[in-house]
């Protein structure tokens, strides 16, 4: 969706400013996961929330997925407070009582004459990769929308971790802190210092990628990071350097890692930041990353306790570095960065051409989505 420059005013003759990136929210015309499937169980109820808008997850006892706005139609309580009764959910006040498409089926005190109440909203869900995705967006827009497609985690050749964290910051500061990769100084205690060379971008429509190399200079390489890399085979016609390729594919974002030499990543990240409040200043990071096995068997075994520690102190320093962004934005209340890189600022007009405009009443929204549980 492009948003107009107008949206701001400006002075006659003079060119529009364009629209503040951080007040700028995702779109919800595509599939966000909401949850790993391992935390909803059987007869389970997990209460989640996509821009502000509460949506309960429910799992029926024969394992059936669904998912309704999380606010009774009686008394607006929240539904996962409720019970899973077979293949209907029950509100925990009432028991008013819904089914999968959020029709009321069941007022135990109503009289059996009685036209029954309006039910809640319906999301459309679905399961893969082991997370619980649901699309939020426009139901009639809902068969534009393309499914993810993540093939290397079902390659028996990868081992997965998955990432599940809440992030106090605008979901473009994700963007950014990964598609720039000159931040690499901020990880010097545990990467030493590494030279980055930007080696090409392409950009169309609503994808924008950018592709790098690297140099060590001082310090040596970690061992989480040796492990990640691999045995590295002899660098190869095609394949003469290292290639780090990232990628915002709206409104997903991806990282590959090819050693030299290699034909296979030795790294593949796959990344969606979902809004949790309706300011869409807190957002919930739900990403895989896949790690290519080392030929020895067993090995992979052996080395990820390592490899979770380097990935986990890489992720702890991007979110301490972007919650610091975000609330620099929040005491200015304005985009004041002065951005020089070509890559950040073709990434932004992105960003800004597929989201769309929040609300002034949404952006001083009180956070109250972001802190459930």
């Amino acid at each position: 969706m492009h948003i107009p420059d107008a949206v701001i005013p400006f002075e006659s003759g003079q060119p529009a400013p364009r629209p503040d990136l951080r007040k700028i929210g995702i779109c919800p015309d595509f599939w966000y996961p909401v949850a790993q499937s391992k935390h909803l169980k059987k007869a389970g109820l997990k209460g989640v929330s996509f821009g502000g808008d509460p949506i309960v997850l429910v799992r029926t006892k024969s394992g059936a997925l669904f998912a309704l706005e999380d606010r009774c139609a009686h008394r607006q309580v929240p539904l996962h407070r409720g019970l899973v009764h077979g293949e209907r959910l029950q509100c925990g006040y009432h028991c008013w009582t819904y089914d999968s498409s959020g029709k009321c089926v069941n007022v135990p005190y109503l009289d059996k004459d009685k036209t029954l109440p309006v039910g809640v909203r319906s999301y459309p869900c679905r399961e893969a990769y082991g997370l619980i995705f649901v699309y939020p967006g426009d139901p009639a827009k809902q068969d534009e929308a393309s499914f993810p497609d993540i093939p290397t985690h079902g390659d028996s050749n990868y081992r997965t971790r998955y990432l599940d964290r809440r992030i106090k910051c605008h979901y473009s500061f994700m963007h950014e802190n990964l598609m720039d990769m000159n931040h690499q100084f901020l990880h010097r205690k545990l990467m030493g210092r590494i030279k980055t060379k930007f080696l090409a971008l392409r950009k169309e429509g609503n994808w924008i990628e950018v592709d790098y190399t690297f140099a060590r200079g001082k310090g040596v390489q970690p061992l989480g990071e040796r492990f990640i890399l691999g045995s590295r085979p002899q660098p190869a016609e095609g394949r003469s350097q290292d290639l780090m390729t990232v990628r915002t594919g709206y409104p997903y974002q991806t990282l590959k890692f090819w050693t030299a030499g290699s034909q296979e990543p030795a790294l593949d990240l796959w990344n969606v930041y979902v809004p949790v409040d309706r300011a869409q200043r807190v957002h919930h990071t739900f990403g895989m990353i896949m790690i290519r096995k080392p030929s020895i068997p067993g090995l992979m075994h052996l080395m990820w306790p390592f490899i979770t520690w380097f990935t986990e102190s890489i992720f702890t320093e991007d979110r301490l570095i972007v919650e610091a962004e975000q609330r620099a934005f929040d005491q200015q209340g304005a985009d004041w960065n002065q951005e020089i890189n070509p890559v950040i600022l073709a990434l932004r007009e992105v960003l800004i051409e597929q989201g769309v405009p929040l609300a002034s009443s949404d952006l001083c929204a009180p956070n109250i989505a972001a802190d459930r549980v």
